[in-house]
């Protein structure tokens, strides 16, 4: 938990710049509570049945009954796979709506954002994964997570607009991106090439919250190494060299081999850390 309340002590600087901007009540993290529980409530409804089953198992023979048989198992699997990643989405979404709405109140009380433990997952410890098996519609899958429709798609072209030069449309699309596929196991690289966008547009300060955002995602991803170390060099870009510093420090120590550890001790060198 060292770098967490280190990386929580760097992004208050980060929204010290805009204070102005992000003032945030108690009233205000009380109404996103309120939404947070409707949406529980929500998750909740669709577990309550909404009439009598009617399967279609009709058939002149014992194969077509037996092929009706297997359709219909086939169609429910599918919505339990659908609703099942559903839930984990709102769970994993939500989680991390309640971590940052602990950080905010700490933050308003004036408390220490260092103790702060790792956010109890919603709804409790997720349960154990029962395999399913796989059906030739379902839906499409990276890497053996499964993504929703378009999902991929849309990643591909907001990634396409940054490739491009294009960073306010790159931006764009992958703010839309998160906002539309909440908790998405692609929501790491999303939020990490967002903050490079946002880099090429000049907005820095918003492209810190975004690689703060994909390092807290998944701080022990492929991707954490690079999220960590745009998060400090963005900070150095700012002006809050300490905080620069102790940022790019902890991607030498926590990802040593990694190349992005290489790029973080020259921009030490560069910002002057000790």
């Amino acid at each position: 938990m060292r770098i967490a309340g280190l990386v929580l002590a760097a992004v208050l600087t980060v929204a010290g710049v805009a204070q102005a901007q992000d003032q945030q009540t108690l009233a205000d993290i009380r109404q996103e509570l309120t939404v947070l529980h409707v949406e529980i409530q929500r998750l909740k409804r669709e577990f309550s049945t909404t009439g009598s089953p009617a399967p279609n198992l009709s058939g002149s023979s014992v194969l077509e009954r037996v092929d009706a048989i297997e359709a219909e198992l086939q169609r429910l699997t599918r919505q339990t796979e659908q609703l099942n990643q559903r839930v984990q989405n709102i769970v994993t979404d939500g989680t991390n709506r309640i971590g940052d709405l602990e950080f905010r109140l700490v933050e308003l009380e004036g408390g220490d954002l260092s103790t702060l433990g790792e956010t109890t997952t919603l709804g409790g410890e997720a349960p154990t994964a029962v395999a399913v098996a796989p059906s030739p519609t379902q839906p499409v899958a990276t890497d053996q997570v499964e993504l929703a429709v378009g999902e991929q798609a849309d990643f591909d072209l907001a990634a396409q607009a940054l490739a491009d030069g294009d960073f306010q449309t790159a931006a764009n699309l992958f703010s839309q991106f998160d906002q539309s596929y909440p908790g998405s196991p692609l929501a790491p690289r999303a939020n990490l090439r967002r903050g490079q966008a946002l880099e090429g547009i000049g907005d820095t300060r918003e492209a810190a919250r975004a690689f703060l955002a994909s390092f807290t995602g998944d701080s022990e991803g492929p991707l954490a190494p690079e999220a960590l170390f745009e998060l400090g060099a963005a900070l150095g870009r700012l002006g809050q060299t300490d905080q620069a510093c102790i940022t790019l420090g902890e991607v030498g120590v926590r990802f040593p081999t990694s190349a992005p550890a290489g790029s973080a001790a020259q921009e030490m060198a560069t910002l002057g850390c000790s």
